[in-house]
C-alpha cells in the first residue's frame, strides 16, 4: 500500500474521555522520535499530529485534537495553551477611578507539572510539541521531555493529587484544541450536565459556532484527510452532545470515517445514588443508537462489568494491579487497549484506512462493534508467541465493551492487533527431527501463527489482523499499575520480582461485530423498557428529551440488537424472540 499520510482529527468530549485521550496523546508523544539518526517507526505521526508556527516563527508540532470539557475542568491548564503567550497582551482602560484587584490564587500542581516546570526551557526544542524539523539550522544536542524526565528518575505517585486529565497531560495542545462549555460546571451539584437531552440542546449558537470554526481550521490544512477518530463519555449529558456532534460530522463528511468510541467509568465519584444510576444507564443507551447511526461504527470501551444497573465486577486482569475507583488508573489501561485498537490507519507502511476498516465489521447496518484486549499480552520472556498462544487455555482477551464472547466460534468480522513484542521471537526454533509441541510451532512467520490460533477459536469468520513490533511505551506520569513479577519490556517472568519499573508492555486487541452482540443489546434494551420513564424518570425527560424521541430511540435499539441475530445455526428461537419480531 501507499504511503501516504492520511490525517485523522481526533475528538474529545467530556472529562473521563479526556481522561482516556490524555493518556493516549501522552504514550503517542513518548514514542515520537527526535532523533534524525535513527530510522523511522513504525508508526506516522503525522497522522494524528500537525506541524505548525507560533507567532514569533517557532516550529511547533501538536496534536489535531477538539477537547470538549465543561466548566472548571481545567484547573492549572490554560485554555488557549501555552505555545502562544497571550499573557502579555493588554487592554487599554478609559477608567480614570481608583481600581482594586481581587486575585484569586492558582490551583497548586502536582510534583509531575512542577517539575515539567523546571525542566530547562531556554532552548525552546526542548519541550513537548516542538518539532524535530526545527533542528535544521542548529547544532544543539536533541534533548526532549523524556530524556530529562529520566534523569529526574522520580517515580510519581499521583494517585491522591489527579484530579482533572490536566493534571498529568504532559505535552503542549494547539490554541484552537480547548473548548470550554460555560453553560455548564465540572464540580459541584448545581448546573450539572446530566441528561441526554441536555447534551443535545447544546450544540447550538456559540458552541456550534466555536466547533465549526476548529473543525474548519483543522480539516483545511489536511492533504489526504480521511476521517474523524472520536471519544465521547456514554454515561452523562456529553452522550446528547456526542449524537449532535456525529450527526454534524456525518452531514459535513458523510465520505468520511468517524469511528466514535464510547467511554465509560467503572464508578463516578459522589454521584452514586439510585436516580443517577439510572440516568447513566439511559444516557448510554441513547448515546449508542445515536452515535451508532451516524457513525462508521460505534466501539464501547469501559472496564465495568456491565452497562445495567447491577453490574459485575470490573474486568481485571493477571499482572495489572489498577485502583477501579480512579479515573487515573482504569484510563490508563483503557488507553493502553487504544493505542492498539487504532494501530491499522496509523501505520507508515500497510497501513487501512478508517473506512475499510469500518467496512469490514459493520456490514449490513451492524454499527455496533465490541472490543477486547489483554493488558499485557501474557508472554514469558524468552519464550516465542507460539509458546505464548499455547499456554493459553482460552483466547487471552477479556471483554473492553462489557460484551462476553458467544464462545460458539460465530462472528460476522473481526480484527486483531498484537502490538509490542518487539526483540521477541515470533515463531519456534524447532531440531530437525524433532515433532514440534503444536501445529503453531511449524509455523514460519508471525501472521500465520496469530491467524491460525484465532482461526482455532473462530475456524468460519473472516479475519484480519496485523503485528506491529514497536510496544507502547510508559513514561511518566503513567500509573505504576503494573505487577513487580513483570520485566521492564511488559514480560512474565520467573525470578523474583524486582524493583525495576515497567516501561513498555505488549498488547493484544480484538474488535468484533458478532452473534454475542444480540443477547448484550436486547438486555440492555430489556432493562429500559422494565420501567415506565414517565414515572420513574420524569426529570430526565425534562431536560429536554421529547418521549416520542425516546419511544423511538428504544425502537432503534430492538431493531439494531435484531441485527446481529444468526438464524442460520438452526437453534429453536424462544417465544420472546418471536414476540420481538412481531
Amino acid at each position: 500500500m501507499s504511503n501516504i499520510c492520511r490525517e485523522v482529527i481526533t475528538l474529545q468530549l467530556g472529562h473521563y474521555s479526556n481522561f482516556v485521550g490524555t493518556h493516549w496523546w501522552n504514550i503517542q508523544d513518548a514514542s515520537l522520535s527526535y532523533d534524525p539518526e535513527m530510522p523511522p517507526g513504525d508508526f506516522q505521526s503525522d497522522v494524528m499530529f500537525r506541524e505548525g508556527q507560533t507567532l514569533g516563527g517557532s516550529i511547533t508540532y501538536t496534536p489535531r485534537l477538539i477537547s470538549m470539557d465543561l466548566k472548571g475542568s481545567l484547573q492549572t491548564l490554560r485554555q488557549e495553551g501555552s505555545l502562544y503567550d497571550t499573557s502579555k497582551e493588554t487592554s487599554a482602560l478609559s477608567w480614570d477611578g481608583s481600581l482594586m484587584v481581587h486575585k484569586e490564587s492558582p490551583p497548586a500542581k502536582n510534583a509531575f507539572l512542577e517539575d515539567l516546570d523546571k525542566l530547562d526551557c531556554g532552548d525552546i526544542l526542548t519541550l513537548p510539541g516542538f518539532s524535530t524539523s526545527s533542528r535544521s539550522s542548529c547544532s544543539l544536542s536533541v534533548d526532549t521531555v523524556n530524556s530529562q524526565l529520566a534523569r529526574v528518575q522520580k517515580k510519581y505517585s499521583l494517585e491522591g493529587s489527579v484530579k482533572v486529565w490536566s493534571d498529568f497531560l504532559r505535552i503542549h495542545l494547539h490554541p484552537r484544541t480547548i473548548s470550554v462549555i460555560h453553560q455548564y460546571n465540572h464540580d459541584g451539584e448545581a448546573d450539572r450536565l446530566e441528561a441526554f437531552g441536555q447534551g443535545e440542546a447544546l450544540l447550538q449558537g456559540a458552541v456550534l459556532e466555536d466547533l465549526d470554526d476548529k473543525l474548519h481550521f483543522f480539516v483545511e490544512e489536511c492533504d489526504y484527510f480521511q476521517g474523524f477518530q472520536v471519544l465521547c463519555d456514554m454515561t452523562d449529558g456529553f452522550a446528547g452532545l456526542g449524537s449532535k456532534v456525529t450527526e454534524m460530522l456525518q452531514d459535513a463528511y458523510g465520505a468520511r470515517g468517524i469511528l466514535t468510541f464510547g467511554t465509560a467509568p467503572i464508578s463516578h465519584p459522589n454521584s452514586q445514588t439510585p436516580m443517577k444510576d439510572l440516568y447513566h444507564l439511559l444516557n448510554c443507551a441513547l448515546g449508542m443508537v445515536h452515535m451508532a447511526s451516524h457513525s462508521s461504527f460505534f466501539c464501547p470501551l469501559t472496564l465495568r462489568g456491565g452497562l445495567g444497573l447491577r453490574p459485575a465486577s470490573p474486568i481485571s486482569f493477571p499482572y495489572l494491579n489498577y485502583d477501579p475507583s480512579l479515573w487515573y488508573h482504569s484510563s490508563s489501561v483503557l488507553s493502553l487497549a487504544l493505542d492498539a485498537l487504532t494501530v491499522p490507519y496509523r501505520l507508515r507502511s500497510n497501513s487501512v484506512p478508517m473506512w475499510q476498516l469500518a467496512d469490514s465489521l459493520s456490514t449490513s447496518g451492524r454499527k455496533v462493534v465490541a472490543a477486547y484486549g489483554a493488558v499485557p499480552f501474557p508472554m514469558m520472556h524468552g519464550s516465542s508467541l507460539p509458546d505464548a498462544l499455547s499456554a493459553c487455555e482460552s483466547l487471552p482477551w477479556k471483554p473492553l465493551s462489557t460484551c462476553a464472547e458467544a464462545g460458539d466460534g460465530r462472528c460476522y468480522g473481526q480484527w486483531v492487533t498484537l502490538k509490542g513484542l518487539e526483540g521477541q521471537r515470533l515463531t519456534s526454533s524447532v531440531a530437525p527431527g524433532m515433532e514440534p509441541p503444536s501445529p503453531l510451532h511449524s509455523l514460519h512467520n508471525g501472521e500465520d501463527v496469530l491467524a491460525s490460533y484465532i482461526t482455532s477459536f473462530y475456524p468460519t469468520a473472516p479475519l484480519a489482523l496485523q503485528l506491529v513490533s514497536r510496544p507502547s511505551k510508559l513514561t511518566p506520569p503513567f500509573p505504576r499499575i503494573f505487577s513487580q513479577a513483570l520485566t521492564e519490556q511488559g514480560l512474565q517472568q520467573d525470578l523474583l520480582p524486582t524493583s525495576s519499573q515497567v516501561s513498555s508492555v505488549p498488547v493484544i486487541t480484538s474488535l468484533q461485530s458478532g452473534p454475542a452482540l444480540d443477547p448484550w443489546l436486547s438486555e440492555l434494551h430489556r432493562s429500559i423498557s422494565a420501567f415506565d420513564i414517565r414515572r420513574v424518570a420524569p426529570s430526565f425527560l425534562s431536560q429536554g428529551l421529547e418521549m416520542a424521541d425516546y419511544s423511538e430511540a428504544l425502537e432503534e435499539l430492538r431493531l439494531l440488537a435484531r441485527k446481529y441475530r444468526d438464524d442460520s445455526s438452526g437453534t429453536t428461537r424462544s417465544s420472546s424472540d418471536e414476540e420481538d419480531d412481531d
